[in-house]
């Protein structure tokens, strides 16, 4: 017994470490080595495509903040698809009709990848630039995404995401710190592993629509696109802003159901197996180790390390991982009092990603996944 629990505890150990710090280090590593990408100042034709399904509290900020973008009034369309909409966000968007925004709605709701791919057939642009009801862009996001398109490998822009800053917060903010240090990274080597639907570009001759059925219809159609051939940039200085979960059980919630999407994509997205080298490599440590097996390690590792008491060394390591959840269970108690949870943010950060991979696999494994969110925030 003691030799299989050595070898789960630091094969598990070794697994979460590399999936967490090891990976960024050897692409910072690797990164030093390779020259800076081909960007230039170009402004292709953009379509720019909001899925809204009952915004009417955001819409019209929404359109203004787009219409306010710093790009050639004639250069860009916008679209909005309200698919299932049974509030008054259909009407609104019909009063911007005077200012080149066109409605696409129809009273059925099948989900917004479904939605998305009705909208295809009447863009008319060489770009398209996707983003969220609820977030807003700064002036300059699109001008600066539109710049990486000057290289004709690169089929996609990944802008960043940002989240207001809001009691509960804290380990939203950090998740998506990290995940754009990621991206930066990643863009270096070959693509980013995922673009946000909050913000993102896609070439109209790279751009094919995912599956109706698809949780992370963003993520799914960047990296497919990636496995066909082309690069999917990132560009840190097109960020979206939306606002924070309104409380834990909320972030929770899109966790999950974020989660399930991911389990969805590693086990339908075969394309990436014949990406080549690079690509595997990058979307095996930086989703499926992250999605999927850290996860299911991090349970092993405790179990293995209590098997493997009351040797010192052991003893200890138990105590540094009980002070590791300890620390988790403070942030979220903090967390749930509207509190800021500092320092404690990271470890409830981390706890609740991966009990989330787990309950979303679950979820998705039990087929319990449907492409009709609820909405999570206020």
């Amino acid at each position: 017994m003691r030799p299989l629990a050595l070898a789960l505890f630091w094969g598990s150990a070794a697994v979460i470490a590399y999936a967490y710090l090891g990976y960024p280090l050897l692409l910072a590593l690797l990164g030093r080595f390779l020259r800076p990408r081909h960007t230039d100042d170009v402004t292709p034709a953009v379509d720019v495509v909001i899925a809204a399904y009952n915004e009417a509290g955001c819409i019209e900020a929404k359109l203004e903040n787009t219409l306010a973008l710093d790009y050639p009034a004639d250069r860009l369309r916008i679209w909005v698809v309200t698919d299932g909409s049974t509030d008054a966000t259909p009407d609104l968007v019909q009063r911007y009709a005077p200012r080149e925004v066109t409605l696409l709605h129809r009273p059925e709701r099948q989900g917004k990848a479904a939605a998305l791919a009705r909208a295809l057939p009447h863009l008319v642009g060489e770009a398209i630039l996707f983003t969220d009801a609820n977030c807003s862009l700064p002036p300059h996001a699109l001008r600066r995404m539109a710049r990486h398109l000057a290289d004709p490998q690169v089929g996609g822009v990944s802008g960043a995401k940002r989240v207001a800053r809001a009691g509960s917060s804290e380990g939203e903010n950090l998740y998506w710190r990290y995940e754009g240090w990621l991206k930066a990274l990643d863009a270096r080597l070959g693509s980013v592993m995922g673009a946000p639907g909050e913000v993102w570009l896609a070439r109209r001759a790279a751009y094919r629509p995912p599956p109706p059925d698809i949780l992370l219809d963003d993520f799914y159609a960047s990296i497919e696109m990636a496995a066909r051939g082309w690069r999917v940039a990132y560009e840190p200085d097109a960020w979206s802003l939306e606002p924070a979960s309104p409380d834990l059980g909320a972030e929770w919630q899109r966790r999950v159901r974020n989660a399930a999407g991911g389990w969805q994509a590693v086990l339908r997205l075969r394309a990436v197996w014949r990406g080549g080298a690079r690509l595997v490599f990058q979307y095996l440590s930086h989703r499926v180790l992250r999605w999927v097996a850290a996860p299911l390690l991090l349970p092993l590792l405790l179990l293995a390390n209590l098997l493997l008491l009351p040797h010192p060394v052991y003893t200890l390591l138990l105590a540094a991982q009980g002070l590791f959840y300890a620390a988790a269970l403070a942030g979220w108690a903090l967390a749930r009092q509207g509190r800021r949870a500092g320092w404690l943010a990271a470890p409830l950060a981390v706890v609740m990603l991966n009990a989330a991979a787990l309950a979303g696999g679950w979820r998705y494994l039990r087929g319990q996944h449907t492409v009709l969110w609820p909405k999570v925030r206020p």
